[in-house]
């Protein structure tokens, strides 16, 4: 009964919004939680970091559902994640790899965390950027985290991961505002 209430709820506030209104809070959002979790890429703890950014990614698809209309739990939401960054994300054992070695080099003194503080932010920011990208385009065609196939979206991850790649090397994600961070 109280999920009803709530996913009436998110559905009538959803509602509201106009496609091209929905979909630019959506894109302000992953922009915005995209530099959040490269921030969270800087934490100093050797996998405490890979949580944080775990949670930046939670926290996002919790809004994207909320921007869009689409019911939302956490359980379904995490394997959701797991599911796209395991399918998907580029080659996606490279990334995963890539990300645990990025945070574990961060117990080596000195040289292993600045490999580490280097590589961390700018992989959790352009993961982060393409999963939102990826949900807004699910979304927005009418899919829910039930029907989600990660490899239906195979074709348009790699266009979102050449748009990163065409981005200065200064900016994790590209950002359609000049403001700071902010949840």
């Amino acid at each position: 009964m109280a999920d009803e209430a709530v996913t009436t709820g998110v559905a009538a506030g959803a509602a509201q919004l106009t496609d091209a209104q929905r979909d630019a809070a959506a894109s302000e959002l992953v922009d915005r939680l995209s530099l959040w979790s490269g921030a969270a890429g800087l934490l100093p703890i050797p996998l405490v970091d890979v949580a944080a950014v775990g949670g930046v990614q939670l926290y996002m698809l919790r809004k994207l559902s909320e921007i869009y209309g689409v019911p939302f739990s956490d359980n379904v939401g995490k394997s959701v994640i797991a599911s796209l960054a395991g399918s998907v994300l580029p080659a996606s054992t490279a990334v995963t790899t890539t990300m645990t070695v990025g945070s574990m080099l961060k117990a080596l003194p000195g040289v292993g965390w600045a490999i580490g503080a280097l590589t961390m932010p700018a992989l959790s920011a352009g993961a982060t950027y393409i999963i939102g990208k990826v949900f807004i385009q699910h979304f927005a065609s009418g899919g829910t985290l039930l029907d989600f196939n990660p490899p239906d979206y195979r074709e348009f991850i790699k266009s979102q991961k050449e748009k990163l790649a065409r981005q200065k090397p200064g900016s994790a994600a590209p950002t359609s505002t000049g403001s700071s961070p902010k949840l």
